[in-house]
């Protein structure tokens, strides 16, 4: 199937700005020069330049070349255990507000995924997550009682969960993640400033100690203008190499193995 034109022209300046051949503050081809270089009439070029500036790429105004505003971000897997570092480590400002802090009986999948028994409880924790001010993630985590009690003995809104959770002991070790994409229900859509139905990138991730007890289950879902996920291979002297994930940011930071907190 034939890709539409604006997509071929949209991908191929995202292309420039993530790899910095388009710097930030760089003005773009005029539509001129990219309805030339890719056979394009003026219809295309712009829808192109409208999703780029709706990504945060761009930043266009009337009779003005558009410019480059940010560029996708690399995100060290090793760091992406921590939302807040991993925005701080961006040189952008993370913030939370939490929604939703309580005792709760999971729902039967949740409970099945933590090895809760049928009526056992949990501690769930719903926050926005934003970087520069923007939402850019709904989380809900569910923790077991013994490590969730301890989300009561601070203020979660003023920083890292997973910070404050290893500095009181907890061994939050390692996480397993599966990748996919959900539409946006209604809470997603209200916390997170989208219409009902927007894709979202969702990271549903299972945090365990490195004694391999389950400790967290968690559902993050990120706005897919502000969180992306690379994933790159590289060949190696072994036989098989893995893969690295990066979080990439638009307006903002993406990624994928870790836990966020």
């Amino acid at each position: 199937m034939r890709v539409p034109l604006h997509v071929v022209v949209a991908d191929a300046l995202r292309e420039r700005i993530s790899s910095g051949e388009l710097a930030v503050g760089a003005p773009l081809p005029s539509e001129s020069e990219l309805g030339a270089k890719f056979g394009a009439s003026r219809g295309p070029v712009r829808q192109a330049l409208a999703q780029l500036r709706n990504e945060g790429l761009i930043e266009t105004s009337q009779g003005r070349v558009p410019t480059v505003l940010g560029r996708p971000l690399a995100h060290s897997i090793d760091d992406f255990f921590s939302f807040s570092a991993w925005v701080q480590a961006t040189g952008r400002t993370p913030g939370q507000h939490t929604i939703e802090l309580a005792w709760r009986v999971p729902p039967a999948d949740v409970a099945a995924k933590l090895q809760l028994a049928a009526s056992e409880r949990a501690v769930v924790i719903v926050r926005r997550r934003s970087i520069d001010g923007l939402p850019a993630m709904l989380e809900r985590s569910w923790y077991i009682s013994e490590v969730g009690r301890q989300l009561f003995d601070f203020d979660p809104d003023e920083g890292s969960i997973f910070g404050a959770l290893i500095e009181r002991g907890v061994a939050l070790d390692s996480g397993t993640h599966t990748i996919d994409a959900v539409a946006a229900d209604a809470i997603d859509a209200e916390q997170l400033d989208v219409a009902v139905g927007t894709p979202l990138l969702r990271v549903e991730r299972l945090t365990s100690s490195a004694g391999g007890q389950l400790l967290e289950y968690a559902d993050d879902r990120y706005r897919t203008d502000r969180a992306k996920l690379a994933i790159r291979n590289s060949r190696s002297t072994s036989a098989v190499s893995r893969p690295s994930v990066a979080r990439l940011a638009s307006l903002s930071p993406v990624s994928s193995e870790g836990v966020t907190a």
